[in-house]
């Protein structure tokens, strides 16, 4: 044992040793050559004592119980808050004339190729399975295309809504609601219609369910594809560096121009002139006013971007109408790095959705659009430069301090992706001429991270009913003797009238633990029952009342035959 105790103590030795080196960032060979060390000497214990060789197989014979990295269980008290969001969303999507649809988890994987730009990366590939390569579906979006390119004939228009879960190989920041396994709640406008009425609808749309989310102050960022590629042709960007020059302004929302134009010009070889065009442009924010200052630029001469100021002028005439131009912020740094958008695009934000210490997230919009300096911009958190740790997989781990929520409301109009689709399916033999397709325009709101603000709120208030698991309104006591056929027939009772009623599931329960479970549920009414109360067809009513109050309530005698009335008068 003495040999073995020795092993242990040179392998935790050498394992400090390791994580010291990686904390002061020592070269890389450095510290490759002390885990081979490291593992050298677990090789010597597991041959000295005979226990298996690496920490991730536990003891032997056991299995890890954990979940996949970037997903997480939902305990019942989570699911309570998660089912008011879906069933929120889903009536205002219904007010709106929405009807649901539903799709499989995974599509073939050519429908999902060369969608999303560089998020292309993060697609889940399936391994072959007879024959079909396939991958989890990365949105709801492309997925409702393909539906729409199949049933062109009965759906050429519709408003559709799509509640369900999509999966990206993301860096997940558990904390912030960036998961690799999560739900995104979808509500398109698909078909034909008059310039920018389906999208002005869309943008009362999130603002009705934000605001009936309760989620607090937020601001809907908006721009105009035609717009901002317009400023990059005039700038003098390179049609074959459009999009990827696109996702680099897309990240001003949580880097500093400074960042932003060195992956420009470094990373993405744009021109130094042509990217201090761009940042005059890009750093630009207001509203309607903003719209007749670039009238007055350059941008006027472009058709591409004149068309997109003529879609804004007009979607801010419908946004006045419908009371929403308060809640707009026309950005010119908002991109959207998917490539399947072609116009008006926005997303919601709140002061959450920046990083720590980042002010690029305007809680109103600006009323007057000023001039920015193209080389100054807002400045990200002071940190000093690590290298990022690297997790048991070997990737990258995110240090969820300097990581914001995001965005928890996005979207945009993609008028091509299903004719896309439907010349794809036409082939070589099919017609020469493009197809048509069905223009589109929708939202995705992202679940986990309303959860994640929503959460956060609950747990500051504690008279949140989210901090329930779940919905009981009643709870029926026995008092002194069990009682439970008369506990069952007055459950039975309640039930019926769809009153929902609990009761301990023992013949004898005791009191204190009876009214245990009602702190712990926080069971709004506890129904007492006792022998002189089932002689005397009456009950013992308590309202619960919150432990700061201090106050105990003595209960209220009501008629049996009165109850039902008495709770819903209540209820």
């Amino acid at each position: 044992m003495a040999d073995a105790d020795a092993l242990r103590a040179k392998m935790k030795a050498s394992g400090d040793h390791v994580r010291t080196l990686k904390s002061q960032g020592a070269p890389k060979e450095q510290v490759e050559a002390e885990v081979a060390k490291l593992q050298e000497a677990k090789k010597e214990l597991a041959e000295a004592t005979g226990e298996p060789l690496g920490e991730e197989k536990g003891k032997k014979g056991r299995m890890a119980l954990k979940t996949a990295k970037g997903t997480r269980d939902w305990a019942p008290s989570d699911m309570a808050l998660r089912e008011h969001i879906f069933s929120t969303l889903t009536r205002v999507f219904k007010k709106h004339g929405g009807s649901t649809i539903d799709t499989p988890v995974f599509e073939l994987k050519e429908i999902l190729a060369g969608k999303y730009g560089e998020d292309s990366k993060l697609i889940y590939d399936l391994q072959d399975q007879g024959g079909e390569l396939c991958s989890l579906r990365y949105d709801l979006t492309v997925p409702f295309a393909r539906f729409l390119a199949m049933n062109p004939i009965h759906y050429a228009n519709i408003k559709r809504y799509h509640i369900a879960k999509v999966y990206r190989r993301d860096q997940p920041v558990m904390t912030k609601g960036r998961m690799r396994e999560f739900y995104q709640c979808d509500f398109d406008i698909a078909g034909h219609y008059d310039p920018m009425v389906p999208d002005a609808e869309i943008l009362c749309i999130v603002c009705e369910a934000l605001g009936e989310l309760e989620i607090g102050e937020f601001t809907v960022k908006i721009n105009h594809r035609k717009i901002l590629d317009g400023i990059f042709a005039v700038c003098g960007v390179p049609t074959e560096k459009t999009r990827t020059i696109s996702s680099a302004v897309d990240k001003l929302d949580k880097l500093p121009w400074a960042e932003v134009r060195k992956e420009m010009t470094e990373e993405k070889g744009l021109d130094h002139e042509v990217a201090d065009r761009i940042g005059k442009y890009v750093m630009l924010k207001g509203g309607p006013e903003l719209l007749d200052r670039l009238k007055k630029t350059e941008l006027a001469n472009n058709a591409m971007a004149k068309q997109g100021m003529d879609d804004m002028e007009l979607l801010f005439t419908y946004l006045d109408i419908y009371g929403i131009s308060d809640k707009m912020s026309f950005d010119l740094s908002l991109a959207r790095g998917l490539d399947y958008y072609t116009g008006i695009i926005y997303e919601a934000v709140t002061h959450a959705s920046a990083p720590p210490g980042f002010t690029t997230v305007p809680s109103v919009p600006s009323t007057e659009a000023q001039p920015s300096d193209h080389h100054s911009g807002p400045s990200a958190p002071s940190s000093k430069s690590k290298k990022p740790k690297k997790d048991a997989e070997g990737e990258e781990e995110v240090d969820e301090a300097t990581v914001g929520v995001g965005s928890i409301a996005a979207g945009g109009r993609y008028d091509e992706l299903v004719g896309m689709f439907m010349s794809a399916a036409a082939g070589a033999g099919g017609s020469s001429k493009k197809a048509a397709g069905i223009p589109c325009v929708g939202i995705s709101v992202g679940v986990e991270r309303v959860f994640s603000l929503l959460n956060q709120k609950a747990k500051a208030d504690e008279e949140s009913r989210w901090g329930r698991s779940k919905e009981t309104d009643v709870f029926i006591v026995a008092v002194a003797e069990g009682l439970l056929a008369e506990r069952m027939k007055l459950a039975k009772e309640l039930w019926d009238a769809g009153i929902k009623a609990e009761f301990m599931h023992k013949a004898k329960p005791k009191f204190r633990a009876q009214f245990e479970t009602i702190e712990k549920e926080r069971v709004p009414f506890a129904v007492l029952l006792g022998p002189d109360e089932v002689k005397q067809g009456v009950v013992k009513i308590k309202a619960q009342k919150g432990k700061e109050e201090g106050k105990e309530d003595e209960g209220e005698i009501v008629e049996r035959v009165c109850l039902v009335s008495w709770l819903k008068e209540r209820l």
